[in-house]
């Protein structure tokens, strides 16, 4: 028997998501007119490879990585700090970013976290509420299968 086919046939995947979410006051993010000194600024600080954006209202706009900013400051000869000024987060972040609803279950969870370091997680307003890490739905497998 596979290791997926053990999930599916647990309980895990309709499991509520809630004791997973981090809430969106201890979340790092910046918002999409932020110049990128201060996204680069949030990302090394809080030792996160992306960060979530975010709008005035609260709302996921997309996310930003370390990656998309160092890309946008590498020169062909040397790293051009001064471009950091030039851009805003808007310019380079990702509008793709794996998004649910606070009431979806465990299985999705997983399933957006396959190619994501995180889920965003909005109420039914659509809001930001919070995120899941990859590593807190990693840690619940972990559970479920040491549990047997």
């Amino acid at each position: 028997m596979t290791v997926l086919h053990e999930l599916k046939n647990t309980n895990i995947m309709d499991q509520e998501i809630a004791e997973l979410i981090i809430g969106h006051e201890k979340v790092a993010h910046v918002q999409a007119a932020n110049p990128l000194d201060h996204a680069l600024l949030i990302l090394i600080k809080s030792g996160y490879t992306a960060v979530p954006v975010l709008d005035m209202h609260y709302r996921v706009q997309g996310q930003i990585s370390k990656a998309q900013v160092l890309d946008t400051i590498l020169g062909t000869e040397r790293i051009e700090m001064d471009k950091l000024h030039e851009h805003t987060v808007e310019s380079v972040m990702s509008e793709k970013v794996p998004k649910m609803n606070v009431d979806d279950n465990f299985g999705k969870a997983l399933t957006l976290s396959i190619n994501h370091p995180f889920v965003c997680i909005e109420d039914d307003e659509g809001a930001f509420v919070g995120l899941i890490t990859r590593r807190a739905i990693l840690v619940m497998v972990h559970r479920e299968f040491q549990s047997d």
